[in-house]
């Protein structure tokens, strides 16, 4: 079964810097694009960051400039790294493939930034 599990949030001052994590397993991890969303307090879940099996990606105009998704097949990972992060940011972040037509996720790890 596909399994993802995120790690690496925390509680960050503004303009400081995280990276999360995403290991994937039960899936040919070299063949998906994987996802980046986050859901904050009362908000809808909100897709981040999206990285093709060839490496291009996309961002949500919010991230733009601070926030870079990159994958490593060899590993199975994919990871965000995030920079002058904003309060803003503060959200529970969630990585997701498509497979078949179904979403798989994470369970989620929460990034606070707060002074």
């Amino acid at each position: 079964q596909v399994q993802l599990v995120e790690s690496g949030g925390g509680l960050v001052q503004p303009g400081g810097s995280l990276r999360l994590s995403c290991a994937a397993s039960g899936i040919i991890f070299n063949i998906y694009p994987m996802n980046w969303y986050r859901q904050a307090p009362g908000k809808q879940r909100e897709l981040v960051a999206t990285i093709t099996r060839g490496g291009t990606t996309s961002y949500a105009d919010s991230v733009k400039g601070r926030f870079t998704v990159s994958r490593d097949n060899a590993k199975n990972t994919v990871y965000l790294q995030m920079n002058s992060l904003k309060p803003e940011d503060t959200a529970v972040y969630y990585c997701n493939v498509v497979k078949g037509g179904a979403n798989y996720w994470g369970q989620g790890t929460q990034v606070t930034v707060s002074s």
